[in-house]
């Protein structure tokens, strides 16, 4: 099976998985959709052979989570239904827009604005279920997208340099099939 169909497939297995929660409620396809983003981000790395960019996706998923579990732990914020002292900063939003920032950092607003799209839909659905304030969600989203710009390099498909060898000088072209 081609990396392709199996990308397609997951794709249509989170959009379905998507589908369905939404018919169950906005709160059900926040949680769906706060684990299909960055999974989707990893997708994509993992279609196009990036192995520097699934090893960089683990290390800003790795930072995400575990800034996200540390400041909840030192913050002990109140969530707004008054279930516990974990509303900052939303776990759903930031592993969202992990996945997001992700896609940006490695392969360009192009390639992500769908994902901001649905992580910011992610953000809402938190507001919306009374687990969230806004600026718990801000804050998750900024944990997200901080944790990949700093751990995440950008992907470059072609790469030309000057180079000089003796009495020859030329391009250097280097490119990624």
């Amino acid at each position: 099976m081609s990396r392709r169909l199996v990308l397609r497939l997951a794709g249509l297995l989170c959009v379905l998985a998507a589908t369905d929660a939404i018919a169950d409620g906005i709160e059900n396809s926040g949680h769906v959709l706060r684990a299909a983003v960055p999974l989707y981000a990893y997708g994509v790395a993992w279609q196009r052979e990036d192995r520097d960019g699934q090893r960089q996706w683990l290390y800003g998923m790795g930072a995400t989570v575990v800034t996200t579990l540390a400041l909840k732990a030192a913050i002990d914020k109140e969530r707004p239904d008054g279930d516990d002292d974990d509303a900052f900063p939303s776990g759903h939003a930031a592993t969202a827009f992990a996945g997001a920032g992700f896609l940006h950092r490695r392969y360009g607003l192009r390639e992500a604005w769908p994902s901001y799209v649905l992580a910011g839909w992610v953000g809402y659905t938190r507001v919306h279920a009374d687990e969230h304030e806004w600026e718990d969600v801000l804050g998750g989203a900024a944990v997200g997208l901080v944790s990949n710009w700093l751990l995440v390099q950008p992907w470059e498909d072609a790469r030309v340099t000057p180079t000089v060898d003796g009495d020859v000088v030329g391009l250097r072209v280097e490119a990624r099939w």
